[in-house]
């Protein structure tokens, strides 16, 4: 009697995967628009033509681009004009801390948004000077000499106090790309900065206040208030957020959300901090998978070797 089991087998595991990629990425494939990234390369702003000088760039920083009369650079150890709920009822979002916009941010896209920022981060849609609606960052237009080289300048400095290497961490990427818009409470954080641990009710109840007067101001400013990203790793995945936040227009087209800028190394490192929030056994549970992946083997082998044993005779 031949033996049939192993083109049973072959025809199992065949059925069971075209099922399944019916089922997922081809149903998934067909519900959702899907657009490959360009890697974050940017390719629809101009490139950087000049070589930046630092020491200029921090001139103009501290002067005629009056960037610190909204931005805190706390690196360089200057604070914010306005606190965030303050900031947020003034422009609608919080300014971002620069400190580390150089090492998130691609190059092209700061120089551009220095420029040009409603071009740069796609909401020209939503600020039309001539409907009275004017983008809360007004355009660097020049110290009086060469604006392109002023913009070089101003992009080195940023670069130049940023964090590098290991110090670089997904915490930074996400709270400096996303964290003024969006929470994530499985890593207490909310668009005001990390929920601290409260001494005293009426301190908490005053934290929580000042989240929702920031969550209103931000509302208003969005159309709606960004959702909290503790899970959307897991809900939406990886390639939809990378290709989401280099392009929202595509997927959404007239949507509030920016234009992110960020370089592609803090793009991964956002990721890796949504994968760590949103799942904090992964990597625990990749370590448990292999091991149940040889025991399976080891067993399958096992169970061979005792069927045909017990089997011998009727084969």
């Amino acid at each position: 009697m031949k033996n049939k089991e192993p083109l049973i087998l072959v025809v199992v595991i065949f059925f069971t995967l075209a099922v399944y990629y019916l089922v997922e990425p081809f149903a998934h494939s067909q519900m959702h628009k899907h657009f490959e990234s360009e890697g974050f390369a940017y390719n629809d702003l101009p490139a950087l033509t000049k070589t930046g000088d630092a020491a200029r760039g921090k001139d103009l920083v501290l002067g005629a681009a009056a960037c610190v009369g909204c931005h805190a650079i706390s690196k360089e150890g200057m604070s914010a004009p306005m606190a965030p709920v303050d900031a947020a009822g003034a422009y609608g979002v919080n300014p971002p801390d620069l400190s580390n916009a150089g090492a998130v941010y691609d190059a092209k896209f700061l120089a551009s948004l220095i420029k040009n920022p409603t071009h740069a981060l796609m909401v020209e849609h939503k600020f039309d000077p001539a409907k009275g609606k004017v983008y809360p960052m007004p355009a660097f237009y020049g110290a009086g000499g060469d604006i392109d080289q002023e913009v070089a300048d101003i992009v080195s400095y940023l670069q130049s106090i940023a964090v590098k290497g290991e110090e670089f961490t997904p915490t930074i990427a996400f709270e400096t790309a996303c964290g003024r818009c969006h929470a994530n409470r499985y890593e207490k954080w909310t668009p005001i900065g990390e929920t601290p641990t409260f001494k005293h009710k009426q301190d908490k109840l005053a934290f929580e206040i000042n989240v929702a007067n920031y969550e209103d101001s931000l509302t208003k400013y969005m159309g709606k208030l960004p959702p909290d990203l503790s899970i959307y790793i897991r809900s939406r995945g990886e390639h939809f957020i990378k290709t989401f936040v280099e392009n929202p227009q595509q997927y959404l087209e007239g949507t509030a959300m920016p234009r992110v800028g960020v370089n592609a190394e803090s793009a991964a490192k956002v990721i890796e901090y949504l994968e760590d929030s949103g799942d904090t056994k992964r990597h625990e549970r990749d370590h448990v998978g292999k091991n149940v992946m040889i025991y399976i083997v080891i067993f399958a082998i096992f169970a061979l070797l005792w069927k045909k044993e017990v089997w011998k005779d009727l084969h």
